[in-house]
């Protein structure tokens, strides 16, 4: 049994159980081979199958050590345990609590704040639904902030912008891998009484001045999902700076039923967001990787950097002094100036040449999106938006200058650790190529 190695070629990769096969070139999500205009022909790992995954005997041997247990519920068996010790350690924090998703994740961490409908936070436009849904599902206002042009992340001046006397709470999504700057949002929040929650979903292993990401908010909610750097398939973790607050996201997760307290009731409204023993598992594995992940990842992000710096045109995001990014994807800005179509022209002149790209990130912010547009929530309700201030729901594009003129020029690639040096060179080679054939 060894891990998977990324192949030369398409074709299906052995991982010691069954030959997993390559999928079909999807907007980044699967693999892609290059075309013999750019160079060889060279098969980018996908994180969507085995090429792009780091999974070998150590989970196979959890994975049996949990089925030959017969304990496959984390209500009673120990690999959760284990990974809410390792996460909770590595953000400097006593608590951790394991749950079904990183969206799930967000919605714990709003319960353990026990806020009253209507209540407002604060969180940024740029990031995926599952950080936002959660938000109205517990009959809260989503209060969006405009976003820094060279980041897509939120600051302390454009939250400062919004806040309002219902505002509890600030989310702040560490987008791409990219350190959001969490410190100066803690004081932000420390001022206005806000509690502070990290969306560290797509970085683990990211790190500010010396600090983890998840260690400066008052909870912090990482993802395992298939994409993300470390995975299980589908998982979450909550962690939390407070003892009360633990407990309460403990609780909520298990349908508000305090397993192996004494006199056990269902205290409060919640579901069954647990894990499985099996998820746990696997993802205890995987996080014995992360530094090594993370390591390769940034080692190959920088030599594409490195090789694309006289392609005009094309430069990183924003990254502060003393952050260090662990790159959950690759986000370039696209100068329209020499690229006329911007991230959109240069992802059409990709594709020919089998280079997977995500013009726009998301192509729209989230309050674009039809559930806020028509305010579908719970059945013809409109509930909770008929809750909310009128400015708590202002969405006028003027009001977000920054995060449109972020999502006009980023082009996002997807990235993982089986990426090579000779990866980086044909990806880089077909990134010039791109933006000259664009340029015309």
């Amino acid at each position: 049994m060894v891990e998977t190695e990324a192949p030369g070629r398409a074709g299906p990769v052995a991982i010691g159980v069954e030959d997993v096969g390559r999928g079909d070139l999807d907007t980044g999500e699967k693999g892609a081979t290059l075309v013999d205009a750019v160079g060889p022909d060279v098969s980018l790992p996908s994180d969507q199958d085995a090429t792009g995954r780091s999974f070998g005997a150590d989970e196979l041997d959890a994975l049996a050590e949990v089925l030959r247990s017969g304990v496959l519920t984390t209500t009673r068996g120990t690999q959760a345990r284990r990974l809410e010790r390792t996460v909770a350690s590595m953000c400097n924090r006593e608590h951790a609590v394991a749950c079904a998703s990183g969206t799930a994740a967000v919605a714990a961490a709003l319960a353990a704040l026990d806020l009253e409908p209507g209540d407002e936070v604060v969180t940024g436009p740029i990031t995926d639904m599952g950080a936002v849904a959660p938000i109205l599902a517990h009959g809260l206002i989503p209060v969006f902030a405009d976003t820094d042009p060279g980041t897509g992340m939120v600051t302390p001046e454009t939250v400062a912008a919004v806040l309002g006397e219902r505002t509890r709470a600030l989310i702040v999504t560490h987008l791409f891998g990219n350190p959001a700057p969490v410190a100066d949002l803690r004081a932000l929040a420390d001022r206005h009484r806000l509690d502070l929650v990290e969306d560290c979903a797509q970085a683990w292993g990211a790190r500010r001045g010396g600090v983890p990401v998840g260690g400066t908010g008052d909870l912090a909610c990482f993802s395992l999902q298939q994409g993300k750097h470390v995975t299980c398939g589908e998982g979450g973790v909550v962690v939390v700076a407070d003892p009360g607050r633990a407990r309460r996201v403990r609780v909520w997760v298990d349908k508000g039923w305090p397993y192996g307290e004494p006199d056990p009731d269902h205290e409060f409204l919640a579901p069954n967001a647990r894990m499985s023993e099996l998820q746990a598992a696997v993802a205890n594995a995987q996080l014995g990787r992360l530094d090594t992940i993370v390591a390769a990842r940034r080692a190959t992000v920088a030599a594409l950097f490195e090789a694309l710096a006289d392609v005009a045109g094309l430069r990183p995001v924003v990254v502060a002094p003393g952050a260090e990014p662990s790159w959950w994807r690759v986000p370039l800005l696209v100068d329209r100036r020499v690229v006329p179509g911007g991230p959109d022209a240069l992802a059409a002149a990709l594709a020919p040449l089998g280079i997977p790209a995500a013009p726009r990130y998301i192509r729209r912010p989230a309050f674009a999106c039809r559930l806020f547009t028509e305010r579908r929530t719970f059945g013809r309700s409109a509930w909770p938006f008929t809750l909310a201030r009128p400015e708590a729901l202002d969405h006028d594009p003027a009001r977000f200058q920054g995060t449109y003129a972020f999502l006009e020029r980023v082009l996002v690639l997807p990235w993982n650790e089986r990426y090579e040096p000779r990866h980086v060179e044909v990806v880089a080679a077909a990134l010039a190529r791109a933006v000259a054939e664009a340029a015309r």
